[in-house]
C-alpha cells in the first residue's frame, strides 16, 4: 500500500484589539523581536436566541522590520489583522518549572486604525481593510534565519 502523503497548512488569518502595548526587545544577535497579545471576539445567538460574544486572546509575535513598525503604530486598543502561522514553543522559567505556549508568527500585520495611535487618542479611526498607507508586509525569505532567530526567543 503506498503512503499517502498530505499537504501542510499552517495559515491564520485574524483580526483583534492589542491587549496592553506591544514589547520590542532585541535578540542576542540583534535582531528586532515584538510580542504582544491580541483580543478577538466573535458574536453569535444561543439556543434561546440570544447574542453572545466570546472573546479569544492570542499571542502574537513579529520579527525584523514588521516588529520594528508594530511598535512605531501599534498601542493598547489598535485593530489590526494578521496573517501568519501558529508556532509553539517551550521554555525553562528561573526556577526550572517547563512552560509552553502557542502563539501566531505574524508574516503580515495591516493596522486598521487609520492614523497612528488613533486607538490610543480614544478616536477609532478609520477601520477600512484596505488602508494601504499602514499595510506592512515582512516574509521571511530565509528560514534559515527564521530557524535561528527561534531559538533566541526564549523570553517567558
Amino acid at each position: 500500500m503506498s503512503e499517502k502523503k498530505l499537504p501542510t497548512l499552517n495559515r491564520i488569518f485574524i483580526v483583534g484589539n492589542l491587549t496592553k502595548d506591544p514589547e520590542l526587545r532585541k535578540t542576542n544577535s540583534g535582531v528586532p523581536v515584538v510580542n504582544f497579545r491580541i483580543a478577538s471576539s466573535r458574536r453569535f445567538r444561543d439556543s434561546y436566541g440570544v447574542w453572545k460574544e466570546e472573546v479569544c486572546y492570542v499571542g502574537v509575535v513579529a520579527w525584523q522590520k514588521l516588529a520594528e513598525a508594530c511598535k512605531d503604530y501599534l498601542f493598547k486598543g489598535s485593530a489590526c489583522f494578521i496573517e501568519g502561522e501558529l508556532q509553539s514553543r517551550s521554555w525553562e522559567t528561573g526556577d526550572g518549572a517547563k512552560r509552553s505556549m502557542v502563539e501566531i508568527h505574524a508574516h503580515k500585520i495591516q493596522f486598521l486604525d487609520k492614523k497612528p495611535g488613533a486607538a490610543r487618542d480614544g478616536d477609532p479611526g478609520d477601520t477600512e481593510y484596505g488602508a494601504q498607507e499602514n499595510d506592512f508586509n515582512y516574509e521571511n525569505g530565509n528560514e534559515n534565519e527564521y530557524e535561528d532567530m527561534k531559538g533566541e526567543h526564549n523570553d517567558q
